[in-house]
């Protein structure tokens, strides 16, 4: 059976389902080129590079550094040292939630896809059982083939609606699994970055002391 005659023997439900499969799939490829973008803008060293120059207060080697970076790490970092002077705690968890902000874009979507598509599968195979006890009781037992032709659709709407669901919570997953990583990266970095200022005031103030 070709996949044209397996749609439309699903019935009507099969067109809700088709966008709900076309939305997913658009979703899941924006995604996968967003966390490829940022696996190739990571600067693995930067952020660790970064801290060591804070503590030693070389904020212009830090800005030369860093121009033109977009990795989420050193853009809180960035916007931290910008604002050293006034609250850069504050500073850096504005610019966090920024960055998770689009990390999370479109995943709203895929959770609906994942799910409504089993729903609309089970809609379509109350629909599907409902043609066949209508023809039923209309025809009997004569005419099998018209019973059945209820079954298949209501079978078929319900293998669709699981098939969108279970290839979709894996990359799903997956991504949300890429955000907890990437939030525990700038938190672990920001609090670095706090303790080197704090390491570089200091050091600072000794030595004013000490050539005084």
């Amino acid at each position: 059976m070709r996949i044209w005659e397996v749609f439309q023997s699903g019935g009507p439900v099969m067109w809700p389902l088709l966008a709900c499969s076309f939305l997913a799939l658009v979703v899941i490829l924006e995604r996968t080129m967003f966390w490829l973008g940022a696996f190739w803008r990571r600067s693995r060293d930067l952020p660790g590079e970064i801290l060591g120059l804070a503590a030693q207060g070389q904020w212009e080697r830090i800005r030369q550094r860093t121009e033109g970076s977009r990795n989420h790490v050193v853009r809180v970092l960035v916007s931290g040292i910008l604002h050293r002077n006034f609250d850069m705690g504050k500073a850096m968890e504005a610019e966090a939630e920024q960055q998770i902000r689009e990390m999370q874009r479109f995943m709203g979507v895929l959770d609906t896809m994942i799910t409504v598509s089993p729903l609309l599968g089970i809609f379509g195979t109350v629909l599907g059982i409902i043609t066949s006890f209508k023809v039923l009781g209309m025809s009997g037992l004569q005419d099998p083939r018209a019973v059945t032709g209820g079954i298949a659709q209501a079978l078929i709407t319900t293998a669709a609606g699981l098939g969108i669901a279970i290839t979709s919570v894996f990359p799903y997953n997956y991504f949300n699994s890429r955000i907890d990583h990437a939030c525990h990266e700038m938190e672990k970095y920001a609090t670095g970055l706090e303790l080197a200022c704090e390491r570089a005031v200091a050091e600072n103030g000794k030595t004013g002391r000490d050539a005084a």
